[in-house]
């Protein structure tokens, strides 16, 4: 029994993470496994609902099997579970069960919530959470209720169910649809392309849910006094913006041509919106040009915001990235943001956040592209997709080997606990040496 005690307490508040994260995706495989979770009443093999279980929890959106004419209602309803608990975290949702059954949080539990949300400090964390969980379910009720017309006019009161499911996976940032039927398999929002309530409501629910809890509690409790945003929240908004508005304006000039003006539009800012980790897409991605697409992949990489319910290497990452160029080309000391210095430690944690995050798209891509002998830019563009928890694909997922699969698999998995929770998971009770070897230049660049 104290052996039992004693591994507990060295559990870390990462292990717990990954771990939970390992737990829920096993248990709804095996649970999408069963006959009555597919549309036909058959057993699916592990493989495809394993892959299926992971893209779900690590809200990404790639898929093996079309979600909307495979499984059944019960299957679709395992798979939003997943993404709910997926977006919201696996330690957040179940802090959230147990608040909600009155049981006190204890300090170790409170540390573990901190780390899942990627919040500042331990003080306010049950606050945060019930902020978090009210948020979410008043944000996906509201989203749901404004796509139900358009779905309740096509499939009746089974419009009900399709607006509450793609409500749930614009806010968590998953990408799966149930849209697709038998004769029109992985249709996305296709046949909604220009449609501006579907269209409008997805993206805000997509951007809300990426820009991260903390920065809505900001918005919350400070309203419109910008200045007293902590520098974070400026960061992740001002971030966000370019890296939806820039694209889309060149995504304007160089696709959709022979589309009006207003479904450019729509087809432009959608095409932007979903690279940051959502996963819809309203158009043929294959038919646009390759830089669109190479510009998808990049942004596919950076991904969402801290604390968010995307994945990717977040917003904060690349704007500490370009801050730090730009001090270095102007030969300032200080890197920061808005009269705020940022500590040497951060931008240590950014360099190795993009070396991993690119290292481990590229090697992949190659890695799946010899494999199936496909074209390095298609396999790359799928890499970025898993890696970022984004879901958009060229058409290839579906097609490739079971070695592939588990490629993807890994990197939807990294790309959601995050990469430094896997450092400090395998670290966590690794001792510090405070000693400093002898100091010696090296030119770089």
């Amino acid at each position: 029994m104290s052996r039992l005690k004693h591994r507990r307490k060295r559990l870390s508040s990462f292990r717990m993470i990954l771990l939970g994260f390992a737990g829920v995706i096993v248990l709804g495989a095996l649970i999408l496994m069963l006959p009555i979770s597919s549309a036909q009443g058959v057993v699916t093999s592990f493989d495809k609902t394993l892959f299926t279980s992971v893209s779900a929890v690590c809200v990404t959106g790639l898929v093996v099997v079309d979600t909307g004419s495979y499984w059944s209602i019960f299957g679709q309803a395992i798979i939003i579970m997943l993404i709910q608990i997926g977006g919201l975290g696996v330690i957040t949702f179940a802090a959230s069960l147990a608040m909600l059954s009155g049981r006190k949080i204890s300090l170790m539990q409170r540390s573990t919530m901190q780390n899942a949300i990627s919040a500042p400090e331990v003080g306010g964390i049950v606050r945060l959470t019930r902020f978090i969980l009210l948020g979410t379910i008043i944000i996906e009720t509201a989203g749901a209720l404004l796509m139900m017309p358009a779905f309740c006019k096509d499939f009746g009161l089974k419009g009900i169910w399709y607006s509450f499911f793609h409500s749930i996976s614009a806010f968590c940032n998953a990408g799966f649809d149930v849209l697709g039927t038998e004769s029109n398999k992985f249709a996305s929002f296709t046949d909604y392309a220009a449609n501006p309530f579907v269209n409008i409501t997805v993206m805000l629910l997509i951007t809300i849910g990426g820009i991260g809890f903390l920065t809505w509690d900001d918005i919350c409790t400070k309203r419109f006094h910008i200045k007293r945003y902590r520098m974070q929240s400026k960061v992740v908004l001002v971030t966000s913006a370019l890296l939806v508005f820039i694209p889309a304006i060149f995504f304007f000039f160089a696709d959709f041509s022979d589309a009006k003006i207003s479904e450019r539009i729509f087809y432009s800012l959608f095409q932007s919106v979903t690279t940051r980790t959502a996963g819809f897409n309203t158009v043929n991605l294959l038919e646009m040009s390759g830089s669109s697409r190479a510009i998808m992949t990049m942004l596919m990489l950076v991904g969402g915001s801290p604390g968010s319910t995307a994945g990717g290497m977040k917003t904060t990452t690349i704007a500490v990235l370009f801050a730090t160029a730009v001090a270095t080309f102007l030969q300032r000391d200080n890197i920061g943001f808005f009269r705020r210095r940022i500590e040497d430690s951060v931008i240590k944690t950014v360099a190795t956040i993009v070396t991993m995050y690119t290292s481990l798209f590229f090697v992949s891509g190659v890695a799946i592209s010899v494999v199936e002998k496909l074209p390095l830019s298609v396999c790359l563009f799928e890499t970025a997709s898993a890696i970022g928890t984004v879901g958009l694909t060229l058409g290839i997922t579906p097609s490739l080997s079971l070695f592939s699969r588990v490629i993807l698999m890994g990197l939807m998995y990294f790309g959601r606990v995050g990469g430094l929770t896997l450092i400090y998971a395998a670290f966590a009770n690794k001792q510090h040496v405070n000693s400093k070897l002898p100091q010696e230049k090296i030119t770089v660049g």
